[in-house]
């Protein structure tokens, strides 16, 4: 049977092209997608970098630890203790030290050379403990001087003058010497003094003695820790870092993955779908000269394991040779460290020829039962028009899928709105109700047919009333050229639909909250606002001034799992005069140095309880709830006072104008305090439109890749159904040209029947992201979020166009092969036949 399976292929190659290519498309991008996947499993493991030449260092614990009936729990602190004087003294009993001080820093103009986020400050001594030496000037010995990291991409030389901010101002300082980055930070170095005076605690204290001697100096301190080895890296900054920056793109690669894999089965299975349509004659004929359904259904499957095998192969070589590429591309746009290389796994490959085979066979197995029921007498039709109806079977599953995905939606709104929020869930949502729409295509697509092509229809001439009624009568070409138009559009709607309409109602739950004139925040996450900054706008007559800090609080659910959620810590005074937090027990007034406030995700939602927590230095606390907000769109977090903020500095100042007092006077007065303080002062307005862009980053290339894989599996099947359907159509083409049809006309009626049959792709695509975005938008009135859903109009008119250009193309350019050949000699050529 494989040598007839074979040579029927080689007859009919044309028919398998498409499957082909969009199997081998999906293979290659699998494999290389997984081998991609592979390199983010282990992140390069570092030695110490921070600390390198230190032998001893002592530093605030940077985890908290957590018996639990089922092990120990771990969690990163944000805030570490500092050390205390007294150990500080103690520990130079034992030995030389070095007291370290970390500092952000901000530098005017001057261009620095480094690396991680912001610019940070240390005292001058201890570099000697760090990989940075000399490489220009002296090392700095009075107030005013400074040594910065200056590489390649710098502009700052030994001699210069530069304006730097830290915590206590801002003012002009010599660069005396500079050093080569170390690739884990941006440094200035000052004297110890001077950064004694800028920062009071120490941070870290690297000991020149036994550690055995530290560590029983250390003993009896809380929350302190005593690094040696390997161990030192802990007080590098952001020792995750390289496995924490592979996380998101793990979750990108999967994502494609899983898209692509959805979207070749879709084609496959529309492909073959047509093909054994096509074929029923055949089939027929088969089945006369005693094939039996068995034997037919086999045949199909065989040709589908043939192209498996086939493509699999091809695209595990694709795979290979592209992941490298995808590797260099990802690192090029900043989604992946530079360091990031695909390995010498193999699995991936395994797993995605065998996945492709799989593809191919489970896209055969509706067409193999499609073609095991044609009976013999199909060998005798001559018409080409299909019935419309779908059997039991078809009924049932896409009831099915469709019910699930509807059910699916309702307990997620009815249990937890916010998931359909989260990224993963708006990834995959609209897949059921795809898959569920393009079921039932057969039996919508002739009613939305006939309704897109009404209009044309009324035109003079026969274009349009030819261009409906063949599209009507041709329902499964047409439903084989709609499906990847439904996944395209479909998919394009909903992922930037969704993104966008989450971009929109954080932004207005943002415009609702914050009630201030000015806001200002530093520069980078994590950077503290100059101390001298919020005296000076304390003191501007007429503002109301509430400075806050970025915090974090970690509570034990359920007795087992430890969950961090962001606070920010404020004076519920001043906090009630700047914003308008969505309360629904409760008040910020009840919150003291004894209570927090919280959201409803959190297991305590009852007004008054008491909930033991640890704070971002690891102080285990129990404080009393003072007040509850609704969910949100999750940005909603956890409110504390500055004492329990664990020593965090004020990042954030929000400025409100009180009733009477002179906006424009204010306004003068704080551009003054920021510009005496290096700090950028922000309107409401202008800070609004700049936090809450639309979604960028990764994300968006993730959504962006994804659709250009839909794109192209579009292309691929339009291309190929297309001219498989032409060549199933050279008799009608004939027949319009001897009833006096002209080239043109009958090229232009297959141009408007693609046009039709995309549109009809596209509205049962919008369909479907329509159903979707209703989701979302009723999961955010859940959420009491009161924002419109914005549709991505750009990107679906993008990406119908696109497909209306492929389609019009690969049908207008066979047919016009076709009609090469007089209208008389085809007709004779199809009679032989």
């Amino acid at each position: 049977m494989l040598n007839v399976v074979l040579r029927g292929m080689r007859t009919r190659w044309v028919t398998f092209v498409g499957s082909f290519l969009a199997l081998a498309l999906g293979v290659g991008i699998v494999a290389a997608t997984g081998l991609a996947l592979a390199a983010t499993f282990d992140a390069p493991r570092h030695g110490p970098e921070r600390f390198a030449a230190a032998p001893v260092v002592v530093r605030g614990e940077d985890r908290l630890r957590v018996r639990t009936p089922i092990g120990v729990r771990t969690q990163e602190l944000t805030s570490p203790r500092p050390v205390p004087a007294e150990l500080v003294t103690a520990l130079a009993e034992l030995g030389r030290t070095v007291e370290d001080r970390t500092f952000s820093v901000t530098v005017g103009s001057a261009r620095l050379d480094g690396d991680g986020e912001g610019t940070v400050g240390h005292p001058w001594p201890v570099a000697a403990a760090t990989p940075y030496r000399l490489a220009t000037g002296r090392a700095p010995a009075a107030d005013g001087e400074v040594v910065v990291t200056a590489g390649n991409g710098s502009d700052v030389r030994t001699g210069e003058r530069i304006t730097v901010t830290t915590g206590s101002g801002t003012a002009a300082r010599t660069v005396v010497g500079t050093v080569r980055p170390a690739g884990f930070e941006t440094a200035v170095f000052f004297t110890a003094a001077e950064a004694a005076r800028v920062s009071p605690a120490v941070d870290a204290v690297v000991v020149h003695a036994d550690p055995a001697v530290v560590r029983a100096a250390v003993a009896h301190e809380d929350r302190m820790v005593v690094l040696t080895g390997d161990d030192r890296r802990r007080a590098d900054p952001d020792p995750d870092r390289d496995a924490e920056a592979l996380v998101s793109v793990n979750a990108l690669l999967g994502t494609a993955a899983g898209i692509t894999v959805f979207v070749s089965v879709f084609v496959v299975a529309s492909t073959f779908s047509f093909a054994v349509a096509q074929r029923r004659r055949e089939f027929g004929l088969l089945r006369t000269a005693g094939a039996t359904p068995g034997q037919v259904r086999r045949t199909v499957y065989a040709e589908a394991a043939v192209i498996g095998v086939l493509a699999s192969a091809a695209g595990c070589r694709m795979g290979a040779l592209g992941a490298p590429r995808l590797a260099s591309w990802m690192a090029g746009e900043h989604i992946v460290p530079h360091w990031f290389v695909i390995g010498d796994q193999n699995w991936p490959l395994h797993t995605a020829f065998w996945t492709g085979v799989a593809v191919a066979l489970a896209g055969a197995v509706a067409a193999s039962r499609r073609a095991g029921r044609v009976g013999p007498v199909e060998a005798l039709r001559e018409s080409a028009v299909d019935s419309g109806s779908m059997p039991l079977s078809r009924v049932l599953l896409g009831a099915a899928v469709l019910l699930t995905g509807a059910a699916l939606l309702g307990i997620a709104l009815v249990q937890d709105p916010g998931s359909l929020l989260k990224r993963k869930t708006y990834v995959t949502q609209p897949m059921l109700l795809i898959v569920g729409c393009a079921l039932f295509a057969p039996v919508l697509v002739r009613p939305v047919t006939r309704f897109l092509a009404w209009a044309p229809a009324q035109l003079p001439g026969a274009t349009g009333v030819l261009a409906r009624e063949n599209a009507s009568a041709g329902l499964r070409r047409t439903s084989a050229v709609a499906a990847p138009v439904i996944v395209t559009v479909a998919l394009a709607a909903s992922l930037m639909g969704t993104t966008a309409t989450l971009d929109e109602a954080r932004a207005a739950e943002a415009r609702t909250q914050v009630t201030s004139d000015f806001v200002v925040t530093a520069a980078t996450g994590g950077a503290a606002l100059p101390a001298e900054f919020v005296e000076r706008a304390r003191r501007i007559p007429g503002a109301v001034v509430s400075a806050s800090r970025s915090t974090s609080v970690t509570v034990l659910e359920e007795g087992t799992a430890l969950v961090t959620s962001e606070a920010r810590a404020v004076d519920p005074d001043d906090a009630a005069a700047v914003s308008e937090l969505p309360v629904v027990a409760g008040g910020l007034a009840g919150l003291d140095d004894g209570s927090l406030v919280v959201n409803e995700e959190w297991m305590t939602t009852r007004v008054g309880a008491r909930v033991g927590v640890w704070l971002a230095d690891g102080r285990k606390v129990t404080l009393r709830v003072a007040a509850v907000l609704s969910t949100g769109t999750g940005n909603n977090g956890v409110y504390v006072t500055p004492r329990n903020a664990g020593g965090a500095a004020v990042d954030r100042v929000d400025v409100k104008v009180r009733d009477g007092a002179g906006r424009s006077a204010v306004a003068a007065q704080l551009a003054a305090a920021g510009r005496a303080t290096g700090t950028e002062v922000a309107t409401r307005a202008g800070w609004l439109a700049e936090s809450h862009r639309r979604t960028g980053g990764n994300t968006r290339l993730g959504l962006l890749m994804i659709l250009l894989i839909a794109v192209v599996y579009t292309g691929i099947a339009l291309a190929n159904t297309q001219v498989m359907a032409t060549s199933d159509r050279v008799r009608d083409l004939a027949v319009l040209r001897l009833a006096g049809a002209t080239k043109a006309q009958v090229l232009r009626l297959v141009g408007v029947e693609a046009l039709v049959v995309v549109a009809v792709g596209a509205v049962l695509g919008g369909a479907v992201a329509a159903l979707n975005l209703l989701g979302v938008r009723t999961a955010l009135a859940l959420l009491d979020v009161r924002s419109a859903v914005v549709v991505p109009w750009g990107t679906i008119g993008s990406v119908v166009a696109v497909s209306a250009l492929l389609a019009v193309v690969f049908a207008v350019l066979p047919a016009s092969l076709v009609l090469r050949v007089g209208p008389a000699g085809r007709g004779l050529s199809r009679r032989a036949r």
